[in-house]
């Protein structure tokens, strides 16, 4: 398990790996799909987040807003921090792979397998 350093004492410490239940959960609290880009996430924030703030939420439902604005909050650092923590493949073969559609790819790989090399 990777490690890492405590900023405030300077101590290193075991870093938490996130899980598919805190994930799946944090999706839920800002009703993202199962497939969202980080401008997705960053909508739903900006959404959620101007919905549920405390100084705009009435005196009677403060406590529920503030509870809310924490979850969602904690939602958006496990979805951004899981896809800030994704390492993504900048070689040729790769782009050139992701360029297609999955569907187009597959089609081609199977007609010209053997006889193009690159894809």
């Amino acid at each position: 398990m990777p490690k890492e350093c405590d900023k405030e004492t300077g101590e290193l410490q075991m870093k938490k790996r996130i899980g598919f239940e805190e994930i799946d959960s944090a999706r839920r609290i800002l009703k993202l799909d199962e497939c969202a880009t980080m401008q997705e996430i960053k909508e739903a924030y900006r959404r959620m987040a101007t919905r549920y703030h405390p100084d705009r939420c009435k005196k009677v439902q403060l406590a529920l807003c503030e509870r809310k604005i924490r979850e969602i909050n904690n939602a958006k650092d496990i979805l951004t921090g899981y896809c800030t923590n994704y390492k993504y493949s900048f070689k040729e073969k790769d782009v050139i792979r992701n360029s297609f559609e999955r569907g187009e790819y597959e089609h081609l790989k199977q007609f010209y397998d053997g006889w193009i090399t690159e894809l």
